[in-house]
């Protein structure tokens, strides 16, 4: 009589379950996964001349780990904390390489760095020569109108028959649109131009949206020479950050000895525009064990609110009202 479980047989049947399991803990999947990084000090990354690191406090950025899921990060994302999975399509459009998705990126990153530049540089009296060319899509929520019309790397530059500047004026058009009626766009995609009409709904807010995320597109030229290496970290949303350490850097006391978490795409008129990503930023900023975190008014400081936890959420709309926001804060005590 044979026995059903040899020694050999159990054996080959457990190489067989850990293989299994080595495959659904490995091998990725077309899904991506959003997961928290703790917030990291600005004042490291940036070289201005004059500038100077701050001895104390000092502002913070947030970045979050993006990287494809594996099944099991697909099937159970509550595994991993503060884990967000959402399909490709959300992060990378139709057609694009994952290498070409992190060249998008990292352009977006530079160009926010110039923009962060120039309003900083701007706040202290210098000249800068700056011309806004529109506003440039960053992400089309895969369930948002704008889905399958616009796409990561179109510069829109006119919205209901205006010129558009940069984001506020897309902004703008969508809100006077409201959700009756197309708006007509006008958009720069690679080396042809093309015309998409796209039907707002109402977000979260209340307020009408086409589901896009959008930095300033411009050509800029800096009267004094500025380096921000953020060691292959992309995208627009530490605008804001990079424009408030460059103050503090060149003189203006901007966190007053206090340690400031700082997420925001930044305009070169100097509006602060909504990011991706929050619940896993608000999530790193906690474990920088830092207190204080400037968010974009709306939607995102309502979902911020929904992750912090002993943090103070403050909402901005502009670079003005930041420092304006910041100016009230305390000396923090030095023990």
């Amino acid at each position: 009589m044979l026995r059903l479980f040899s020694p050999v047989r159990l054996l080959i049947a457990g190489l067989l379950v850990a293989a299994v399991a080595l495959a659904l803990w490995v091998f990725p999947t077309e899904s991506y996964i959003f997961l928290p990084n703790r917030a990291h000090p600005v004042a490291p990354l940036v070289e201005v001349a004059g500038g100077k690191d701050p001895r104390t406090g000092g502002i913070y950025y947030v970045d979050v780990l993006v990287r494809k899921a594996t099944l099991v990060e697909r099937l159970f994302p509550g595994l991993r904390e503060g884990a967000t999975v959402v399909p490709a399509e959300q992060v990378r459009p139709p057609g694009v390489s994952e290498d070409e998705r992190r060249q998008e990126e990292l352009q977006e990153m530079q160009m926010s760095q110039r923009v962060a530049a120039a309003v900083a540089l701007r706040e202290l009296g210098y000249k800068v020569d700056a011309k806004p060319i529109g506003a440039r899509i960053e992400f089309v929520d895969a369930e948002s109108p704008a889905s399958g019309k616009l796409l990561a790397g179109d510069t829109v530059t006119r919205a209901g028959g205006k010129l558009v500047t940069g984001p506020a004026g897309l902004r703008g058009a969508i809100r006077e649109s409201g959700t009756a009626r197309d708006v007509p766009l006008v958009v720069k995609r690679g080396d042809k131009e093309i015309e998409v009409s796209v039907r707002p709904k109402l977000g979260a807010q209340g307020t009408p949206m086409i589901g896009v995320i959008v930095s300033q597109a411009a050509d800029i030229k800096l009267p004094v020479d500025v380096e921000i290496d953020t060691d292959g970290v992309g995208g627009p949303s530490a605008g804001l950050a990079f424009a408030l350490d460059l103050l503090e850097e060149l003189g203006r006391d901007v966190d007053h000895g206090n340690r400031i978490a700082v997420t925001g795409a930044l305009d070169l008129d100097g509006t602060v525009g909504e990011i991706g990503g929050v619940k896993q930023k608000t999530i790193g900023v906690e474990r920088a064990g830092i207190k204080v975190f400037l968010v974009p008014a709306g939607d995102n400081a309502a979902e911020a609110r929904r992750y912090a936890d002993g943090i103070r959420i403050v909402p901005v709309t502009s670079f003005q009202q930041a420092l304006r926001m910041l100016a009230t804060l305390p000396e923090a005590r030095q023990d």
